[in-house]
């Protein structure tokens, strides 16, 4: 399965047609760990696509899991979930990106605490801390949230998207006048693209705009 996975990642990336990407599990847990010996590339497969992808939590996300669905830029929970980074209970640590996900996401104080007691926490704890980005009350509102955020993403301009995306992510580790550099590098190159000329076309004739990705 994670090779299986690691090429879906791959050619979700390549594809010019693929607007983004959503993982969730058939199962009643999303995933509660990886087996020994799983290329170590699953993960970060998943966090270098250029496009928008979603983790659909609905289910337990413990260990790899959590850290597999941290590497996704939104995080949909269900609120029977329970989350979890336990590998220190077991007298060893984390080795898909928690130690650093983890605290960029929920703050250094939260990240300690949940590696280094391996407590399980709630989807509904897990959304205040900024763990999950939404939190679905009944397996309807999951459906529905996930429709909806689906269809905010497939209504934006795909290369804006992708720009707002690199400058979120490589920004946050440069300095303030750094990543504001680099937004105006990026803002300045949307601006030579179609969708953007696209985008004022549709703005200026009140319609929706058709988006290309180009």
């Amino acid at each position: 399965m994670a090779v299986r996975l690691i090429e879906l990642f791959e050619s979700i990336e390549d594809d010019d047609q693929a607007r983004m990407l959503t993982i969730a599990s058939a199962a009643p847990k999303f995933c509660v760990g990886f087996e020994d010996g799983v290329d170590p590339r699953i993960v970060e497969s998943l966090a270098v696509i250029s496009k928008p992808t979603v983790a659909i939590i609905n289910g337990d996300a413990f260990d790899e899991g959590l850290e597999l669905a941290m590497a996704a830029d939104i995080r949909i929970a269900s609120a029977r979930s329970k989350l979890a980074i336990t590998q220190m209970v077991r007298g060893s640590m984390p080795q898909f990106g928690a130690t650093q996900r983890l605290p960029r996401i929920v703050g250094i104080a939260n990240a300690l605490r949940m590696i280094l007691t391996g407590t399980e926490i709630g989807a509904s704890q897990a959304e205040r801390i900024g763990l999950v980005s939404y939190l679905a009350k009944t397996p309807r509102d999951l459906t529905s949230i996930v429709a909806n955020v689906t269809r905010a993403i497939l209504s934006r301009a795909t290369m804006a998207e992708r720009l707002v995306k690199d400058a979120v992510l490589k920004g946050y580790d440069m300095t303030l006048d750094q990543g504001i550099r680099l937004e105006e590098d990026l803002y300045a190159l949307l601006q030579t693209t179609a969708d953007r000329a696209e985008g004022i076309r549709a703005f200026l004739e009140k319609r929706k705009p058709l988006f290309k990705g180009a």
